[in-house]
């Protein structure tokens, strides 16, 4: 199945400064990815062409990085998800707009769990990353809600994750 998932956002801010949100990405000042709510990006080394890592069980390794313009990250695992996912600003007038896209073909197993768990999942976060980037240009987003299905899923997720931790 392919996939092409996108999510952007129009933030009064230059395309400079929400730039420089993709340069803290995976360290201890991160500005864009929302690790106070989602499992945390993390690398084997700096943010750099090379670098490999991810967030819960998605792992992918830096593609191409532009800094304050664009990174583009290759995915490994699942092995079922070929293709990659990106953050990328674009001057938009007097603001700028931040944009993620992710684009994949899927197979296997991922023909279902991309649109009953990966995508939900998927969506809930890159919003809330969204809105942390909004706040940290001096936006005042409205928070972004999660659906029952998304809160389910966490639920499920984090009680699976409990019980491993006990084992």
């Amino acid at each position: 199945m392919q996939v092409r998932n996108v999510h952007e956002r129009r933030i009064s801010a230059s395309a400079t400064l929400v730039g420089a949100l993709i340069d803290t990405l995976a360290s201890k000042g991160d500005q864009l990815w929302p690790s106070h709510k989602w499992p945390a990006m993390k690398f084997d080394k700096d943010l750099k062409v090379g670098a490999k890592g991810g967030h819960g069980p998605i792992r992918y390794f830096i593609q191409s990085y532009e800094p304050g313009k664009s990174i583009h990250f290759q995915f490994t695992s699942p092995k079922c998800f070929n293709g990659y996912h990106s953050f990328r600003v674009e001057q938009a007038g007097a603001g700028a707009v931040l944009r993620h896209i992710l684009k994949m073909k899927t197979s296997g197993l991922a023909l279902l769990s991309w649109p009953l768990i990966f995508r939900p999942l998927h969506d809930a976060l890159l919003e809330d990353s969204l809105d942390k980037a909004e706040r940290n240009m001096g936006g005042n987003p409205s928070e972004s809600s999660w659906t029952w299905w998304v809160k389910a899923l966490r639920w499920l997720l984090s009680k699976q994750a409990a019980n491993r931790r006990s084992a």
